[in-house]
């Protein structure tokens, strides 16, 4: 019987992964399955593509959640505090480093729920209060738990901006823009003048749980700014991340 060695490797490479204590590094996939590195990249990015793996903040991997027992899509309080107060120091790097607002937000039904901020210090600045809700189809918070999570494309998608996406399959190719690069963005597509980046936030095994984000008025956050923004949030919290909680 002819085998699909691509295939094989894919399984080789979750067999692997599933009998290791903790996270895997490139080079370890590399190693035991005896392919260069560049390979077992590639592998590894389709697995997270398909969601049968996970890289975590530290560029390591580890079987997703589908592989090791039932997907949750909810946590309890005591998670999302804990979170709220692991990323905390993060929220104030982040406006430190770039002078703009900082958010945290989580998935309350079709809608996210800022559950705490760090403001900018400049006059002029982006104020989304603790305790708000909004959209998932237009804000950069909203597309990370679409494009990472396990939210579902919204039925309606209201416009607020003449740059609002307006369609499922303009959303869906944003959605696919947002994984390869790795942050999502809100460029003024939620309120005039306001663009946005976002990056998703895992717990212990590999489900999205919150999301971190950027806001500034589009005067200072230009076209360039908007992905240097996008960059800086994706790194933000590798090494800092909250204690995972066992599943």
């Amino acid at each position: 019987m002819r085998l699909l060695q691509s295939l094989s490797r894919g399984l080789e490479a979750l067999s692997y992964m599933t009998a290791q204590s903790d996270p895997v590094r490139l080079t370890d996939v590399a190693e035991a399955l005896g392919i260069d590195k560049s390979n077992a990249a590639h592998l590894l990015k389709t697995l997270v593509a398909k969601d049968y793996a996970v890289q975590d903040d530290n560029r390591r991997y580890r079987p997703s959640a589908r592989l090791v027992g039932t997907p949750r899509t909810e946590h309890t309080l005591e998670e999302i505090v804990a979170v709220k107060e692991a990323w905390r120091g993060t929220l104030e790097t982040l406006v430190a480093e770039t002078g703009e607002c900082a958010h945290l937000a989580v998935l309350v039904g079709s809608r996210v729920w800022y559950i705490d901020k760090v403001d900018s210090p400049l006059p002029l600045k982006v104020d989304h209060p603790i305790g708000a809700l909004s959209p998932l189809h237009c804000t950069a918070l909203g597309k990370a738990f679409l494009s990472f999570g396990r939210a579902q494309l919204p039925d309606d998608q209201p416009v607020f901006t003449p740059r609002t996406l307006t369609t499922r399959r303009a959303l869906a190719e944003e959605i696919e823009r947002t994984r390869a690069r790795g942050y999502s963005i809100d460029d003024e597509e939620f309120a005039p003048g306001i663009r946005c980046v976002a990056r998703p936030i895992y717990d212990g095994a590999g489900v999205m749980i919150a999301a971190v984000g950027i806001s500034g008025p589009s005067v200072r956050v230009t076209d360039a700014r908007l992905h240097e923004l996008g960059r800086i949030v994706a790194a933000a919290g590798q090494g800092g991340r909250q204690k995972e909680p066992q599943r």
